[in-house]
């Protein structure tokens, strides 16, 4: 869960209004000073918190609730849109010709991520080219070059050559013609003069559209005067925050960003290449404050699930009939969609219910299980009352798992069809399935 730390003191902040029997100045000022804490502890910059407390607390003792809501329920939409202002507004990298140049210190995962978003443009249907012009990392060629091969997006680059400048006017050459052309520039590991002079002349060389400064989210009230020299030296225009995907002191990097009006793009979720999503304020404060990410989770699901294969399931399922080859595609749906413990940060509360060790539990259980029915023929997939006792002591062993393992996988299979089976079995439910079916084409009437 992207800022742990913060996202749960602001969550018990929440749940201090909402179990609060009614809402006066005494409970606002507590959970002010509550919201204020959390973010001074994730590293958010004093003035930003105390600037948005302020507007915060004089909204929550000053407004009306709208009809039909309650005290209760208008202080916790205050709560949440002072914290998705506190972010700013975000920017979205279009779909267009364009030149990108990639800046940033050492060790901020510049080079995966200018491999990261030549995937995420190449996938919306650009010609990609990455430019390999940090002249001075070893290996850094070498780096970007796998991550284009890995893509099937080319990479231009010379590990001989040591002037930056030059490699960025032979790869425009190179990549004449191409929509969007990646350029990955040099780190250090702090802001040395000659540093920010390179940048300088490469962003010249290439006159790129799209300045972006990769960020990790970990470098804390350090992001400010990084953001601003970067922003001083070539004029940023967006930001990608990396490694929010632990548990990461986050918010002096949100708040430098939001302090000198360099929106976010994206943000580093995990070390894969796939790893990134676009950034909206409005969801990641819904996560963080553990309302739930809907939104994402379909959109996470439409990239994974098979339409044909999830009708197919869904008929299956609406005709009684649900076998243990249906229910290892949904595991795979599932596990397409990615960890366990990020699909559960979408759904609302999902995360409190389930604990850290819970979800890891279920993550095992569920990869056992995989393994368990790859060691089935697909006469026992499709017929599971046939698993008798010679069949599960011969899975067992194929799967190098217990007997008890392969009983455990009889029982959830056996419950999840009765369960569909009861809910099959509600008539009201049925025809409203039926209805969205016939609407999409999927069924014809009976």
């Amino acid at each position: 869960m992207v800022l742990e730390g913060l996202g749960q003191s602001l969550k018990n902040a929440i749940k201090k209004i909402a179990n609060a029997s009614h809402v006066d100045q005494k409970l606002i000022k507590e959970v002010v000073k509550d919201i204020q804490r959390a973010l001074l502890q994730a590293d958010v910059n004093v003035k930003l918190v105390l600037q948005m407390t302020k507007e915060l607390e004089e909204r929550a003792l000053t407004e009306k609730p709208p009809a039909g809501m309650s005290s209760r329920e208008h202080v916790i939409k205050i709560v949440y849109e002072e914290l998705v202002k506190l972010i700013g507004k975000p920017k979205e990298i279009p779909a267009k010709p364009q030149r990108i140049l990639m800046v940033g210190l050492y060790g901020q995962g510049k080079t995966t991520t200018a491999g990261k978003l030549g995937r995420e443009l190449h996938k919306r249907g650009m010609k990609v080219g990455l430019v390999a012009a940090d002249v001075h990392r070893p290996a850094a060629y070498d780096q970007l070059n796998t991550i284009g091969k890995k893509l099937n997006i080319p990479v231009f680059g010379d590990p001989k050559e040591k002037n930056a400048v030059k490699i960025a006017k032979k790869a425009m050459r190179e990549f004449e013609g191409y929509d969007v052309i990646i350029i990955d520039t040099s780190g250090r590991h702090s802001l040395e003069e000659d540093l920010i002079q390179e940048i300088k002349d490469v962003a010249k060389a290439v006159d790129a559209e799209n300045k972006i400064l990769v960020l990790d989210a970990q470098t804390g009230q350090q992001a400010g005067p990084q953001a601003k020299a970067f922003h001083d030296a070539v004029g940023l225009t967006g930001v990608v925050l990396t490694k929010l995907d632990g548990t990461a002191k986050g918010g002096g990097a949100l708040s430098a960003i939001a302090e000198t009006g360099a929106p976010i793009c994206y943000i580093g979720v995990g070390e894969h290449l796939e790893d990134l999503e676009r950034f909206d304020p409005d969801r990641f404060i819904s996560r963080l404050l553990g309302m739930g990410d809907i939104k994402s989770l379909i959109e996470a699901a439409e990239q994974v699930v098979d339409e044909e294969k999830a009708e197919e399931i869904t008929k299956k399922m609406m005709s009684g009939k649900f076998t243990l080859k249906d229910m290892y595609e949904q595991m795979e749906m599932l596990q397409g969609m990615g960890p366990l413990k990020k699909i559960a940060s979408m759904l609302p509360g999902l995360g409190d219910r389930l604990g850290e060790q819970d979800m890891e539990k279920t993550q095992e259980r569920l990869a056992k299980w995989r393994v368990i029915m790859d060691s089935m023929t697909d006469h026992e997939l499709e017929n599971p009352k046939e698993i008798k006792s010679s069949r599960v002591s011969r899975i067992a062993r194929g799967s190098g798992t217990s007997q008890k393992d392969v009983r455990e996988l009889l029982k959830q299979y056996s419950a999840s069809r009765k369960a569909i089976k009861g809910f099959m079995g509600n008539r009201k439910i049925r025809r409203q399935l039926m209805k969205q079916m016939k609407g999409s084409g999927m069924a014809t009437e009976e």
